[in-house]
């Protein structure tokens, strides 16, 4: 096995299977990929609401890389464990107007934390928020020619957020061109299934993979093993919502949420929406009741001192 690295100049901002790979390595070998923060630095430790209005989209999410991986060819599947991901001692979340999945927030609002506390990063009113670092963005070139954004995800992988793909775990990615031309963004210090708000954790950092490949297998979309993630000692509070729509449901619940925080845990609504986005999950808790069905947004105990 050898060890690579990826600096933080080589980034690109889109999709494409025409980019040249900023590296060569074989399958068994590790790639430490040093990322940039997902605003491509627009945003900063000393960033105030003000910066988020001047946000260009364009900057956002530069992709590490790209890694071309030596045999790997269409049909086959690249297999990318997670072996190491570091965050910088500093991060934000933000409400971005017109993004998230409650439109009612129409006011620009950043949160900036502090992540050089150790396992846990301080929040409001002695709540903690445990730290699960892991990228956002892993993917490979689609196999559609041109080029595409970041966001939204498909089958080559992409702005997946999935807030699973921790250390330890393992993703399969479908190969559709030579080499794969695997990349990876959007350094997340813990974020909540959902990421409801649109942001969790940002934060720049680096992150190490190893690379395997299975061939031809025909994986027609990424898939993953992952591990288990600590239980709360505490349980959970849940706010659920009911609806013939998993969107409404899911509003309904988040919205639910936001109201006990902000009553039993004296948060601004604000505050409230941002701690959905990084430390509470949805659930889908039932689809065969026709028709409605049911959302859950569940929080742990443990965030409350």
């Amino acid at each position: 096995m050898s060890r690579h690295s990826v600096g933080r100049e080589t980034f690109h901002y889109r999709w494409s299977r025409e980019h040249k790979p900023a590296l060569e390595v074989s399958p068994g070998d590790q790639v430490t990929f040093d990322i940039n923060e997902v605003s491509s630095w627009q945003i900063g430790r000393d960033s105030t609401a003000e910066a988020l209005a001047r946000l260009d989209g364009s900057k956002l999410y530069p992709l590490s890389g790209p890694v071309a991986v030596d045999g790997a060819e269409p049909g086959d599947t690249l297999s990318v464990e997670v072996v190491d991901v570091r965050v910088a001692d500093w991060g934000w979340s933000a409400i971005i107007p017109g993004l998230g999945l409650l439109e009612e927030f129409d006011r620009p609002y950043l949160y900036r934390w502090d992540l050089g506390g150790g396992s846990r990063a301080p929040f409001e009113r002695g709540i903690s928020v445990p730290l699960r670092p892991f990228c956002g963005v892993m993917g490979v070139a689609p196999p559609e020619p041109g080029s595409c954004d970041p966001m939204p995800p498909g089958r080559h992988g992409g702005n997946m957020d999935i807030k699973h793909l921790t250390v330890g775990s393992v993703l399969e990615l479908p190969v559709w061109v030579e080499g794969a031309l695997f990349s990876a963004s959007d350094v997340h210090a813990a974020m909540g299934d959902g990421e409801v708000c649109v942001t969790a954790i940002e934060c720049p950092g680096q992150a190490t993979f190893e690379f395997g490949l299975k061939k031809q297998t025909g994986l027609p979309l990424p898939r993953y093993d992952a591990p288990a993630a600590p239980a709360p000692t505490k349980g959970y509070h849940v706010a659920t919502g009911i609806a013939p729509d998993l969107m409404e449901a899911s509003k309904q619940a988040v919205r639910g949420m936001v109201g006990y925080l902000t009553a039993e845990h004296g948060l601004t609504r604000e505050e409230a929406y941002v701690l959905c986005s990084v430390a509470s999950d949805l659930r889908v808790h039932e689809l065969v009741d026709r028709p409605n069905w049911v959302v859950g947004a569940m929080i742990p105990l443990d965030l409350f001192g």
